[in-house]
């Protein structure tokens, strides 16, 4: 059957999962070629360093090529296959026979599309288990035997936090001492340690050049000395740190700091058993509604403000890098209701069980690394967003307080600083200071 003169062919690519997630793999195609398939049917599963998901068809027709196979890993954008599409897609014609004399290839094997199990991580030990191929690098590498290692992934699934805590001396999940990663997104960019694996010495002496006498055996030279540049940064790393680098080479990036007084804050978290981010995250909804102008877009010059609160919340995942979970439709939920969200979310996120939507579609984000104690920070904004909060540590100190009747007086109070990143592109510097008021007012007026 020849094509329609109206059919497209149209990719389908491997999705950006998060800022630094640089590769995935294909668990399982849920379609084969010759297939039909509906737009948003799922046609493959995919598995990354932080999600396990599945990938819509982009719009419906015949699945006219599969160019990845189930187990490889490839880089974000990579095509993944393509589709037929039109008013009358068609099943791609069969390949041409083989010239007389001559053997034709084997097919290609069958590809199911049956029903397909959870995605799991796509690397098959002896014992039935899969671990991902950092894993099985990682523990080849140090002679860990993967059937041994009581993962904390989802159905026990063995993850790369729990290889390295045994390489440096840690305990796995089961007497687990790996400490539970925070949230927050501008973390120090530690590299990954190089993991450097002896080399044998050859069998026997290499030939010499004719004419020459083979060199004296002596003794083995010493290792080089570690580079002074340091360690090389991983992929991931290189990843988040290109998206930073895009960013403020894209935005034109300004930072304004305010100061709050937390003292309603912390009083009102420990009645409720909440965490200050949550009263943070609730006034900063609020102050989106009064200036709407921050819930905003900006992608090359085109401005677009957004009715929905979608907030990004930055949560760490230590080695693994970081990932900006979204709640979606902030502005309908309680402080108690935000920090439901925030704890499931930053939970799933370690566990890799977010799904594709849950980390897109963001409008504003809050980063929180005061936990360890900065006061102070320049976050970097998450593009194509206009704007992102610094959490800083709430520290006491003294301040200068007025009472009721203007009357002056030092006190010990709970202090932050809160620091937003904005895009002078889309904002200007006095709609900042006023956002950062408004959320300031509300945390401080806060009803006890």
């Amino acid at each position: 059957m020849s094509s329609s003169t109206t059919d497209t062919l149209l990719d389908v690519t491997m999705p950006q999962m998060g800022v630094s997630v640089a590769e995935g793999t294909v668990v399982a195609w849920r379609a084969g070629v010759g297939d039909r398939i509906e737009a948003e049917q799922t046609i493959c599963d995919i598995s990354t360093d932080k999600i396990d998901t599945e990938v819509p068809s982009p719009a419906g027709g015949v699945v006219a090529e599969i160019l990845v196979d189930v187990g490889e890993t490839v880089a974000v954008g990579t095509v993944l296959a393509r589709l037929t599409t039109g008013d009358d897609p068609a099943v791609p014609p069969p390949a041409p026979a083989a010239p007389a004399g001559e053997t034709s290839p084997p097919p290609p094997a069958a590809r199911t599309t049956e029903a397909s199990p959870p995605p799991l991580p796509h690397r098959a030990a002896g014992n039935g288990r899969r671990y991902s191929p950092v894993v099985s690098r990682i523990a080849a590498e140090h002679g860990i035997d993967l059937s041994t290692v009581r993962g904390t992934g989802r159905n026990g699934r063995v993850r790369k936090q729990d290889v390295l805590a045994l390489v440096n001396g840690g305990v796995a999940a089961g007497g687990s001492l790996v400490e539970e990663p925070p949230l927050h997104i501008e973390s120090p960019y530690r590299p990954d340690p190089v993991l450097v694996t002896p080399q044998p010495a050859p069998a026997s002496p290499a030939p010499s050049p004719a004419g020459l006498a083979p060199s004296p055996a002596g003794p083995a030279p010493a290792p080089a000395a570690p580079a002074a540049s340091g360690d090389q940064l991983s992929r991931m790393r290189r990843q988040i740190g290109e998206h930073m680098k895009r960013s403020l080479e894209t935005a034109a990036t300004c930072t304004t700091w305010i100061e709050v007084d937390m003292g309603r804050v912390e009083t009102a978290r420990g009645r409720l058993r909440v965490t200050a981010l949550s009263f943070v995250a609730r006034a900063t909804i609020d102050a989106l509604r009064e200036h709407p102008a921050l819930n905003a877009w900006m992608e090359d010059d085109r401005y677009t403000r957004v009715e929905d609160v979608n907030l990004g919340i930055a949560v760490s995942l230590g080695e693994d890098g970081l990932i900006v979970p979204v709640i979606h439709r902030a502005h309908e939920l309680s402080v108690e209701g935000l920090a439901v969200r925030i704890r499931d979310l930053a939970r799933r996120a370690r566990a890799r069980e977010l799904t594709a939507d849950e980390v897109r579609g963001g409008t504003f984000t809050i980063t929180n690394p005061g936990q360890y104690g900065s006061i102070m920070a320049t976050p970097i904004i998450n593009q194509p967003q206009v704007g992102i909060l610094d959490l800083e540590a709430v520290v006491k100190r003294p301040v200068v307080v007025t009472d009721a009747e203007g009357n002056d007086s030092i006190a010990i109070r709970p202090m932050t600083i809160l620091g937003l990143s904005w895009d002078h592109r889309a904002l200007d510097g006095a709609l900042s200071a006023q956002f950062l008021a408004t959320v300031k007012r509300r945390l401080e007026g806060l009803a006890l």
